[in-house]
């Protein structure tokens, strides 16, 4: 993979995390707050807390996404991007653009997926 490649790479990469984390601070300015006296009625308050979980929920979600794109951009550092870590084969670019943060080539994809399928 040539310089412009990677260079493209790490700022998807960034861009992502940067959205991941501006998301996560509104969460933190706007839906942290759950005050009872704002809520008229039990059921007011028992669908607001229900969305709130399921906000919290889905930003735990994107901790893990987080995590991906970190790992990603550490690859990126030490010289190993876009290897795939089971077979060792570079990811074709195709596959790094629709998903940069992959960790695996598509054909050990498939195969991860068919083994989950057939335990899960």
């Amino acid at each position: 993979m040539n310089k412009t490649q990677l260079k493209k790479f790490r700022e998807l990469l960034e861009s992502k995390r940067a959205e991941i984390v501006k998301r996560a601070q509104q969460t933190l300015d706007e839906d942290m707050a759950l005050d009872a006296n704002d809520l008229p009625d039990e059921m007011d308050l028992a669908s607001s807390e229900y969305l709130q979980s399921f906000t919290f929920r889905l930003r735990g979600r994107e901790k893990v996404f987080l995590d991906k794109i970190q790992k990603a951009l550490d690859k990126l550092d030490k010289g190993v991007f876009g290897v795939c870590e089971d077979c060792g084969e570079p990811i074709s670019i195709k596959r790094l653009e629709a998903r940069p943060e992959t960790t695996l080539c598509i054909r050990c994809k498939e195969d991860q997926e068919r083994v989950e399928k057939d335990f899960g």
